[in-house]
């Protein structure tokens, strides 16, 4: 069998020469290099040439009326002249129409978009000269605009890019020195080189990715011919021996299954061929042992899988032979047929392979860990010494795949994975569970600080940095740990334990580990409990709701709403705090019809105030994002009659991070209905003005702990407040600040500037009867006056 062509290996690597053309990688890759270059000028040409004359208009438009136009001419006159001529010159010597390129043609590519990075360069120094800031930063972005261009759009063709993007960048470095901006000259050359470093990378990797194709492609199309000469010649062959157990009248087919020439073969002894450099050292693998000893005693055999050795390769073969006989039953040899079974083997090695380790990640699975956790139990019980569990759990990861996609999450749990195995010593075996969760086997935890150590080594080293894909991503590890007999002296129960645990870490935040305790075990009996009894809360009508009133900053501190507030009495529990069955509902996946009564019962009791009363309604994530919610809002509207604008939704920023994408879809549908959005809690999780520009809010809510601690005099917190009210001012979004109890604080916020106020200082949450009644008592107080 003949040996493959070297040529058909997979590329390991290229030389950073080779990809910007000053050197030649050398054999068929060189070429292949040049095709996969020149495909990249060809798909690209018109597209580079409609994205420099959009870019130029839109320099045009911002230097327009600063700079005169005999200079804003000069340089577009520059840049679309030159463009032409090269795309003119791409044209003419046919590498647009498929002409295959060389070298040359690639440093003069090289050249040319050096000349176009010498004009981009310019736009600032010399545009910028007769403009302010505002011009500054508009030419500055779009010659960046360009930058990211050359770095995305033509990575395997780094040498123009990196032309364009080193010259582009000297000039906006030359730019900002001018108009006396050094940081954003030090910006600009830092933003320039790292596109550099990318463009070299992406550009590493596509071409070796396109250079890998082809040699697949080639592997693939000799392993299709090898398929048929075996489908028309036949799998299996003959084989025969003497008395002496060497080998005679050889077939062309069982020569060629050992590689060699059929005459070699001839009068060799079988073992011999097929046992390799074990023939020397006589230390055969048991299954030639069991064939020697059937041929020595002259036994037939059938299906007998033994391991071949063959130019130093391992494979398996199956032998089915029987002892031929002479007519007076003297013993001849033997004969038989065999068939090369090697994939066989292979794949049904797989499927125990894969039985018992995940396929994502190479990690033991399920089965595995709790076969070793079981063994762990045992080792403990018999030895007298402690065994351990660790369950484990990334932070984050749910957004990782909601924004990136689920290819760059699967890439991202690789990466866990193996940073995982690099810290396991030999007392533990780690595994995924499934999704984001992973787990660590612990053989001897008798040492009472150990898991704690082992915890904390985990979650340092699973929260550095990953880079996937171009991309920098932070998450994080929450653990909880139990550690057998004591915690649990069976798999499933000590798995509890920790899954309890784990539970707790997830609850106090995550990046933390938590260790087993018994009142563990008690809580999540009465979360049971509690899930029992939410279950029956709808239809028992043990649900209410109260109000608490949202006045103006100043004049008379008239209402202008009500925040709805969902109240829990049950006949067990009594009143049930929110902040303990809200969770709750939201793991029993109940929150969605609790969250549509809540929606109906507002909008009805609004219908009772006055027709300038808001009402505002929390909404969870889960609720926001299911299936027919903004249905279930129009159908509130319409049974109820009451206005949308008179309705608030107030959402957290919790959701952005969750299920950013399909929220604010759902956001900009309701706000198109003409609902009011508020966005509740600014400042206190993942602020960020991003939210803002995608989602257009009526109202921002500062919390009640920047209120309470400008109050006290922190700084930061009055930073916080004159920051977000000057922003919403900025962009015509109402503010209301929670959590006001006294006068010192509503002076305060009204010193601020704040919009609204809400806090027991002008009501507590009451119930809708007494919400009603403010308004009689307004009516009242005006009728005397």
């Amino acid at each position: 069998m003949n040996k493959p062509d070297s040529r058909t290996d997979l590329p390991s690597d290229i030389s950073a020469k080779a990809l910007l053309g000053f050197a030649s990688p050398g054999g068929m890759e060189a070429v292949q290099l040049e095709e996969i270059q020149a495909r990249s000028i060809r798909d690209r040409s018109t597209m580079h040439m409609a994205t420099n004359i959009f870019c130029t208009m839109l320099v045009v438009a911002i230097s327009f009326g600063s700079a005169p136009i005999w200079a804003i001419a000069t340089w577009v006159g520059a840049l679309l002249g030159y463009n032409i001529l090269w795309f003119t010159t791409l044209r003419n010597k046919g590498l647009a129409e498929g002409r295959r390129a060389t070298r040359s043609d690639f440093l003069e590519m090289g050249r040319n978009a050096g000349i176009s990075g010498v004009i981009w360069g310019s736009a600032l120094p010399f545009l910028g000269s007769f403009g302010a800031m505002p011009q500054w930063l508009g030419i500055w972005s779009v010659t960046l605009a360009m930058m990211v261009y050359a770095s995305m759009v033509i990575p395997s063709l780094p040498i123009a890019a990196t032309a364009f993007i080193s010259i582009a960048t000297f000039g906006g470095f030359v730019g900002w020195t001018l108009h006396g901006e050094y940081y954003l000259a030090l910006a600009n050359a830092a933003l320039g080189t790292l596109m550099i470093f990318g463009v070299l990378r992406s550009a590493k990797a596509q071409v070796l990715f396109e250079l890998a194709n082809n040699v697949l492609q080639e592997k693939s199309e000799t392993v299709s011919l090898l398929l048929r000469e075996f489908e028309d010649s036949g799998a299996d062959w003959l084989w025969q021996t003497d008395t002496g157990r060497c080998v005679t009248h050889t077939s062309p087919r069982f020569a060629y299954a050992l590689e060699a020439d059929p005459k070699a073969i001839e009068g060799q002894p079988l073992l011999k061929l097929i046992a390799g450099d074990s023939w020397e050292t006589g230390q055969y693998p048991e299954a030639l042992h069991e064939l020697a000893e059937r041929l020595k005693r002259r036994e037939p055999f059938s299906n007998l899988i033994v391991p071949v050795t063959i130019n130093g390769v391992r494979r398996w073969w199956e032998l089915s032979a029987s002892p031929r006989q002479s007519e007076s039953g003297a013993f001849l040899g033997f004969r038989g047929v065999g068939s090369d079974v090697t994939e066989q083997r292979e794949s049904a090695e797989k499927i125990s392979h894969l039985a018992r380790f995940d396929t994502l990640t190479g990690l033991p699975n399920r089965l595995q860990l709790t076969e070793a956790l079981g063994q762990a139990l045992a080792d403990a019980d018999q030895w007298r010494r402690r065994c351990g569990f660790m369950m484990i759990d990334l932070d984050r990861f749910k957004a990782v795949n909601d924004t990136l996609g689920h290819p760059v999450g699967d890439r991202l749990l690789a990466q866990v994975a193996k940073r995982l195995k690099m810290i396991m010593s030999a007392n533990e075996l780690c595994g995924r569970l499934g999704g984001d969760e992973f787990a660590v086997v612990l053989k001897d935890a008798s040492d009472a600080g150990y898991v704690a150590t082992v915890a904390k080594n985990i979650i340092d080293t699973l929260s550095k940095p990953y880079e996937v894909d171009q991309n920098t991503l932070f998450i994080g590890a929450s653990v909880g740990s139990a550690v057998g007999p004591m915690d649990g002296r069976t798999v499933e129960l000590l798995m509890r334990s920790a899954d309890l645990a784990l539970y707790r870490s997830k609850e106090d935040g995550g990046s933390t580990h938590h260790s087993y305790q018994h009142k563990l075990h008690a809580n999540a009996e009465e979360k049971r409990v509690l899930e029992f009894e939410l279950r029956n809360a709808l239809n028992a009508d043990q649900f209410h709701l109260e109000y608490q009133p949202v006045v103006e900053a100043n004049g008379d501190h008239g209402i202008t709403g009500f925040e709805a507030l969902l109240r829990w009495n049950n006949p067990k529990f009594g009143l049930v705090s929110p902040a303990k069955f809200i969770p709750v509902a939201e793991d029993a996946r109940l929150i969605v019809p609790i969250g549509n009564w809540v929606l109906r019962q507002a909008c009805a009791d609004a219908m009772k105030w006055p027709d300038t009363v808001k009402v505002a309604v929390n909404v969870s994530v889960d609720q926001l994002t299911s299936q027919g919610f903004v249905e279930s809002v129009v159908q509130a509207l319409h049974d109820t009659g009451l206005p949308a604008w008179r309705l608030e939704l107030e959402v957290t920023e919790s959701i952005f991070v969750r299920d950013g994408g399909l929220a604010v879809q759902v956001l900009d549908r309701l706000r198109k209905l003409g609902l009011k959005l508020s966005l509740d809690d600014f400042g206190t999780g993942y602020s960020s003005l991003g939210y803002l520009s995608n989602i257009r809010f009526d109202t921002i809510k500062v919390d009640r702990s920047f209120v309470t601690g400008a109050a006290k005099g922190k700084a930061e917190c009055i930073a916080i407040i004159r920051a977000v009210v000057a922003m919403a001012d900025a962009l015509d979004i109402a503010t209301t600040a929670e959590g006001v109890e006294n006068e010192t604080e509503l002076a305060m916020i009204q010193q601020f500037g704040c919009d609204k106020i809400q806090g027991y200082y002008f009501g507590r949450p009451m119930a809708f009867l007494d919400a009603c009644a403010l308004f009689r008592t307004a009516r009242a107080a005006r009728s005397v006056a």
